[in-house]
């Protein structure tokens, strides 16, 4: 599939003269550091008018103060930096927040010309203060810019380079940039809106195809696929086994540990010294962080976690802008009301809360993480950014809300780009993504009902299906950071057991919406689970793959009602004589034979819906009945069984139609089918770059998950 590299004009950035980047960088370095004063003396200005406990003797203690606090700043992060291994990144994460305030602290009771007024109550009241106007006047000054917090990177990156040593091989940095569908992602580069990305497409040094996920084309799914070579494990985002009564959650840490146990080889992706970011496996690093399989934080030498939590540009201000971030949401949903843009859900409640969490803190902090493996020379990084997929899911795929994150993920990568032509050694970057969304008003809000109400119409049953769907995908990454934090043997771990009791199972933290994964009782009689426009019915008291003639038999009216149902477009279901068959509305497609009677149900679903139905339908633990939305054959929208405008799970509209931007270099020779070809293709790179210890023959050599064109 991937020819040997082959050397072209556009694929390395000319570098600059040693004497020009010096020049650059002590320009840059006199900038950052006259912007940090000026911000600095402006906090103090503000906080001296503002507040009656503090005053001074004149102009000049409050240009000293200036001086000082960058001083006994500076001092401060030598000294979290020097006892980060004491104190491990839970120390650093609390006691970087905590140093901010206590150089303020220090600054003022120090100055001889400044003057405290009140009790012992005065100067912690005047440190806080002084450290909270000092973070929002630091976003004010980087107003309309998302990489404040890289230019700080970048002045660490360029002090430490000066000491590297080049790595021997050329790494590979591989960054994801969840939901983001081709056709959208080409769009965007036409239209010039992404201008990092877009000009390394223009420029010759990169390329772009695009590739088909199959189903489920979720994340958890996606990354099984392209981090170890098995999606065929997962049959959704969320799904019931009937062995033990459980209903699976991907994001849920104790099952993402479980999952990987069943389909890892040790032979991941990262195996060979690789760097696992933000991801739901680990694909077999060596060095796991935020990985839901793992839930588990760097360890006490992260650089990168020291940096972020120490540095005035890196938690204090990601504090700010989380509140501005919620703010501009608020805005922005109030305004898609008063328009009465059609399609949209409710964008409120705890989903404010999480799109200032991944739009900000954990932007900036993968970004320090990344960093901190780029210096280090880790052969092979993959991250995962969910800023755009959590927008689009409540806004729409391709309202200005979600455009805008994408062009400021686009600068997160100009500014990785910086960083690598800083080190000494070099780095291939890959983009790419797991999935793209589909949109459209949700199945609830056209026919007043969910599926789950309409299941229980059709079926003779005493007891209610029970209902697991919901807007879960986006607590993952801070379910795992909890989680480990309150796993430590330390006070912090003690206070985050406190402050979470009752939140945590088993040691694990599950916060989010508890209706989401309900515990199914072992006399239930149906289990309805949902992932986007995908759904997965299940008879939860027969045992194994329960077949179409058993189902007519216990449900007559169960497989007609569903296939016939004006939201939805058709079903899956196991036939004793012919294997899986999709059922729609006036036809059958037999989907092992490939013959069709009426009209074919899949026609509206694109040239990989048979393949890809047949893959999902022969899955462990998938549904008895197996439930795909309809797709409108104009707009391409899909219904999806969640309250999400925009969707991804199932098959129809853009949802199945990812990306990938790779090195010129590196020849595709046709688009990937199934993440496990991803999978493929991307250790064949790493190979070529001399990065795996061994080649294994069956490594190499197509497997049953992959999904054939």
């Amino acid at each position: 599939m991937a020819k040997p590299p082959e050397q072209l004009p556009g694929d390395r950035p000319r570098r600059r003269s040693p004497g020009w980047l010096d020049l650059r960088r002590t320009t840059r370095g006199l900038q950052a550091m006259f912007y940090g004063a000026l911000a600095s003396l402006i906090s103090l200005v503000i906080t001296f008018w503002t507040l009656p406990q503090i005053s001074s003797n004149g102009r000049l203690p409050i240009l000293r103060l200036v001086v000082l606090l960058a001083v006994i700043g500076l001092v401060m992060r030598w000294i979290l930096a020097g006892v980060a291994i004491l104190i491990g990144s839970v120390g650093v994460l609390i006691g970087g927040l905590l140093s901010q305030f206590w150089v303020v602290y220090l600054g003022v009771t120090i100055d001889p010309g400044v003057q405290l007024h009140g009790g012992v109550e005065a100067p912690v009241l005047v440190s806080i203060v002084m450290s909270s106007v000092s973070a929002f006047v630091g976003w004010l000054a980087y107003a309309g810019s998302d990489d404040a917090y890289v230019s700080e990177v970048m002045r660490v990156v360029r002090r430490r380079a000066r000491r590297l040593q080049p790595a021997p091989k050329t790494g590979m940095l591989i960054i994801q940039l969840d939901g983001l569908s081709a056709p959208l992602l080409n769009w965007m580069v036409m239209s010039g809106n992404l201008p990092h990305l877009g000009g390394w497409i223009r420029d010759g040094s990169h390329s772009m195809v695009g590739w088909h996920t199959g189903v489920p084309a979720t994340t958890p799914a996606s990354q099984a696929g392209i981090l170890h070579g098995g999606s065929g494990q997962i049959p959704a985002f969320r799904w019931y086994e009937k062995e033990t009564s459980r209903v699976m959650v991907t994001n849920r840490a104790r099952d993402a540990a479980e999952i990987e146990a069943r389909m890892s080889t040790g032979r991941g992706l990262l195996a060979d010294g690789g760097a696992s970011i933000s991801n739901n496996w680990s694909g077999d690093a060596e060095h796991s962080v935020l990985v839901f399989s793992r839930a588990a934080l760097p360890n006490g030498r992260s650089r990168g976690y020291v940096r972020f939590f120490s540095s005035p540009q890196g938690a204090a201000r990601g504090l700010v802008l989380c509140v501005g971030e919620m703010i501009k949401e608020l805005h922005q949903a109030r305004r898609q009301r008063r328009r009465n843009l059609i399609p949209r859900v409710k964008r409120g409640g705890s989903y404010i809360f999480l799109r200032a969490i991944s739009n900000v803190l954990l932007r900036d902090l993968n970004v320090s993480l990344i960093t901190d493996e780029l210096v280090k020379g880790t052969p092979v990084i993959y991250c995962d950014f969910v800023d755009y997929d959590e927008v689009a899911h409540h806004a729409g795929p391709t309202r200005p809300e979600s455009l805008q994150t994408l062009e400021g993920l686009d600068r997160v990568l100009g500014a990785l780009r910086r960083i690598i032509d800083t080190l000494p050694h070099s780095y291939e970057v890959v983009v790419l993504s797991d999935h793209g969304q589909s949109q459209g008003s949700t199945f609830l809000q056209r026919y007043g009902r969910t599926l789950t109400q309409v299941v229980d119409d059709l079926v003779d049953t005493t007891k209610e299906p029970v209902a697991a769907t919901g807007k879960s995908e986006g607590w993952g990454p801070v379910n795992a950071f909890l989680t480990e934090l309150s796993l430590r043997r330390s006070v912090a771990g003690s206070v985050t057991r406190k402050a979470l009791h009752g939140k945590a199972s088993r040691g694990e933290v599950e916060l989010g919406p508890k209706d989401c994964e309900p515990a199914v009782a072992p006399d239930e009689q149906m289990v309805v689970t949902a992932s986007g426009n995908l759904a997965l019915i299940y008879l939860a008291t027969t045992p194994g793959r329960v077949p179409l003639e058993e189902i007519e038999l216990l449900h007559p009216r169960l497989i007609p009602g569903l296939a016939t149902h004006p939201g939805i477009g058709f079903v899956v279901v196991d036939s004793l004589a012919e294997g899986p068959v999709a059922v729609g509305r006036a036809g059958v497609h037999v989907l092992r034979s490939g013959r069709i009677e009426g009209i074919d149900p899949l026609t509206a679903y694109g040239e990989h819906a048979a393949a890809s139905m047949l893959r999902q339908a022969e899955m462990p633990h998938n549904g008895d009945i197996v439930v795909i939305s309809r797709v409108d054959e104009y707009t391409q929208e899909v219904a999806a069984f969640e309250e999400l405008v925009g969707c991804h799970g199932g098959i129809g509209g853009w949802q199945t139609e990812a990306m990938l931007v790779h090195p010129r270099r590196f020849v595709v020779d046709e688009p990937p089918v199934g993440s496990d070809a991803v999978h493929h293709l991307l250790i064949s790179w790493l190979e070529q770059l001399g990065h795996r210890r061994f080649e294994a023959a069956e490594e190499l050599a197509p497997t049953d998950a992959t999904v054939e064109a």
